[in-house]
């Protein structure tokens, strides 16, 4: 494990109260950043100037925007690039290919995100929301809670931040152009729908407009909140769906995941086919194996049983236990036996990669280790 270079951070911010951050070029379509720099006095076409640096370059540095005028690059940047994103702590593993980034926001929350590289890919793994509110037991950022929504461009900040990265030849091994983004990291994407709609469409919309990246290269996640589920159906987009299952039985699910109490296993997974028949995109089933709680033989039938005939894959996530949670992952002869079953159903199914143990790689553990470190919060973990 490596510990990265870090910024100083202001550590008054933490005490602040929870607040959106200032006005973002990526919280704008270019006819609306187009609006905002002729509002400040300046023609129209510098907003696609500033855009090209951003998305195209991924330059953030005034200075080097040096297609426009000296008298204008620090106001222009100022106005259309404030800072939103200030590392607390970057972790390194897996010979580099792993990086694990902490942010705190302008107003002290804490976020996080991951850069895997990959030998012919590099994903980015993102997060919609500081913390989440759909209190998951075994999941860190459940029992820590919602702080708040992120913006738009909070959210597309973390993937252009860690393209810049992948782009600097920092990730040996893997191509220099980020590729895949996924919507796994802190918070439920779909509680915070408008602004992650909106960042999607900034990810995908090519360059200076946005990031240019493939709609089939983006995966959102959801614990199941069907009527947004329905909603992204109707957004005409193929990105992927993943849905957190995590049990096929609702007396179980109903624990793991709160929002099955609202929601049945049955209406999460009916909303899910109806998203799988309306984009034509194979819809990844999440499910994390937990010892001894949803791992048992009957409950892989019973999956397979669901899932059979489906356009679905199963991931299945060996689980990263936090510390001193009761949690603890499926040993591998019963991971094993769960995979057999479900295959023999015709279930395509895999198990996820295991990256970032050695980095606090759950969602939420860096995070919750970060809030508590202090003034020594920059130290290796």
């Amino acid at each position: 494990m490596t510990s990265l270079p870090l910024i100083s951070v202001d550590p008054d911010a933490r005490g602040r109260r929870p607040s959106m951050p200032p006005r973002h070029l990526a919280d704008l379509d270019l006819s609306g950043r187009q609006a905002l720099v002729t509002e400040l006095g300046e023609p129209a076409f510098r907003a696609k100037q500033v855009s090209s640096h951003y998305f195209g370059r991924l330059v953030r540095d005034p200075e080097r925007m040096t297609d426009l005028p000296a008298a204008t690059r620090e106001r222009l940047a100022g106005e259309l690039l404030p800072t939103l994103l200030t590392p607390v702590r970057e972790l390194a593993c897996d010979d580099g290919a792993t990086r694990k980034a902490l942010w705190r926001l302008h107003d002290g929350s804490l976020v996080e995100s991951v850069l895997m590289g990959y030998p012919d890919r590099v994903t980015v793994c993102i997060s919609s929301q500081a913390g989440c509110g759909m209190a998951c037991p075994f999941c860190a950022t459940g029992q820590a809670g919602l702080t708040r929504n992120l913006s738009t461009a909070e959210i597309v900040d973390q993937a252009v931040y860690l393209a810049g990265v992948a782009a600097s030849g920092a990730v040996s091994g893997s191509p220099p152009r980020l590729s895949h983004v996924v919507f796994m990291g802190m918070g439920e994407p779909l509680a915070n729908y408008s602004r992650v709609v909106a960042a999607i469409r900034r990810l995908v919309a090519p360059a200076p407009e946005g990031l240019g990246l493939s709609q089939r290269h983006i995966t959102v996640s959801t614990v199941g909140l069907v009527p947004a589920i329905r909603r992204l159906a109707s957004e005409d987009l193929s990105v992927t769906l993943a849905l957190s299952l995590h049990a096929p039985d609702d007396e179980l699910r109903d624990e793991l995941v709160p929002v099955n109490q609202r929601w049945k296993v049955s209406e999460v997974l009916d909303a899910a086919w109806d998203y799988a028949a309306t984009t034509g995109r194979r819809v990844s089933i999440e499910y994390a194996m937990i010892k001894d709680v949803n791992d048992q033989p009957w409950r892989a039938d019973l999956l397979g049983r669901l899932l059979a005939g489906k356009l679905a894959h199963v991931n299945l996530i060996p689980l990263n236990p936090t510390p001193g949670s009761r949690w603890d992952a499926s040993p591998k002869p019963v991971e094993r036996e769960f995979v057999r079953r479900l295959r023999d159903a015709g279930v395509s199914t895999t198990v996820r990669d295991t990256r970032g143990r050695e980095i606090d790689g759950a969602c939420g553990q860096l995070a919750a280790a970060g809030d508590t470190d202090g003034d020594s919060r920059a130290a290796t973990a």
